[in-house]
């Protein structure tokens, strides 16, 4: 299987997703999210905790791999932001110093097969750009990534497999949805239509995407 480098298109995921988290303030921590139950505090936590778990795990060797607890939420303080660059941080150093090839478990997804570091680096740039645009619809902001990170999430989206798991609680995404035709392309922005297939296929609803400026 080709390796694939995700690290530059994951950094600027990560900055998009920054200057989104940069505008919470704590009177916005009960806002609702597209990830029912979960209001905007539990998902930057939810966040917040999966940057510093995905670090840990590709900074563990095989004689210490970073357990399921890595991964827990962690809630931020008043000053979210400043959490949320932090762990940010933590996980692009992470990313930047790993052997792409290097096996790695990821706890949270399977205690028992292990995934390639560039995979790995793959499945967290999915995470980090939906979750960003989980935020911007809490905070009712636009919200559409570079064409080519939609592209890059896109086919990611289509790999994240489909089936009973994404009903039970916890699941990473939801049942994707339906597409309707006519939000393909909705404002006749360029790339809004991949960009709201992906978001479909991982369970979130484009109307709602089209419901903020696409700037």
């Amino acid at each position: 299987m080709e390796i694939i480098d995700f690290r530059p298109l994951h950094l600027r995921a990560l900055e998009l997703t920054t200057s989104l988290v940069e505008q919470v303030g704590p009177e916005d921590a009960a806002r609702p999210t597209p990830c029912p139950p979960w209001d905007l505090s539990a998902l930057l936590s939810h966040m917040i905790g999966q940057n510093y778990g995905f670090a840990a795990a590709v900074s563990s060797d095989t004689d210490s791999d970073a357990p399921l607890t890595a991964f827990a939420p962690r809630t931020p303080g008043q000053r979210p932001a400043r959490d949320w660059s932090t762990s940010a941080q933590v996980l692009a150093d992470a990313f930047a110093g790993c052997d792409l090839e290097r096996p790695v478990l990821l706890a949270e997804i399977s205690t028992e097969q292990r995934f390639p570091a560039w995979m790995a680096i793959g499945f967290q740039l999915l995470d980090t750009v939906v979750h960003g645009w989980d935020v911007a619809t809490a905070l009712e902001v636009a919200y559409r990534p570079d064409d080519e990170l939609v592209a890059t999430t896109l086919g990611l989206a289509q790999l994240v497999p489909a089936g009973p798991a994404r009903e039970q609680p916890g699941a990473a995404f939801a049942p994707a949805l339906p597409l309707d035709e006519g939000a393909d392309g909705a404002e006749g922005a360029e790339g809004a239509g991949a960009w709201f297939r992906a978001l479909a296929l991982l369970g979130r609803d484009p109307k709602a995407a089209a419901a903020t400026r696409l700037g």
